[in-house]
């Protein structure tokens, strides 16, 4: 068994919605557990849980910017740093259900 690592960029919107002005405000990840499957099924996936994931209204945008098929074992950046300086991942990639 793999998961799938979903890899989002997210902008927010320090201006109003008249005058906006969006700042990159980094990344989030989301996982979805037990995957079984090639390049065409993450896709399918991918495509299936969009609407979970992207927002876009006048103040928040986050958009998937990349996926990957990885380990049941793979930490992301984030959750290997919060070991790393916490001793443990007070905040996992945050997981999808199908």
């Amino acid at each position: 068994m793999s998961k799938l690592l979903i890899i989002t960029q997210v902008y927010e919107n320090y201006g109003s919605a008249e005058k906006p002005h969006w700042k990159a405000k980094g990344s989030s990840d989301y996982v979805v557990k037990n995957f079984n499957g090639n390049y065409s099924k993450a896709l399918a996936v991918v495509n299936a849980v969009r609407s979970q994931i992207e927002q876009d209204n006048e103040y928040l945008h986050e958009y998937i910017i990349g996926w990957d098929i990885e380990a049941d074992d793979y930490l992301t950046e984030d959750e290997r740093l919060q070991l790393k300086y916490e001793g443990k991942i007070v905040y996992p990639a945050k997981e999808l259900a199908l």
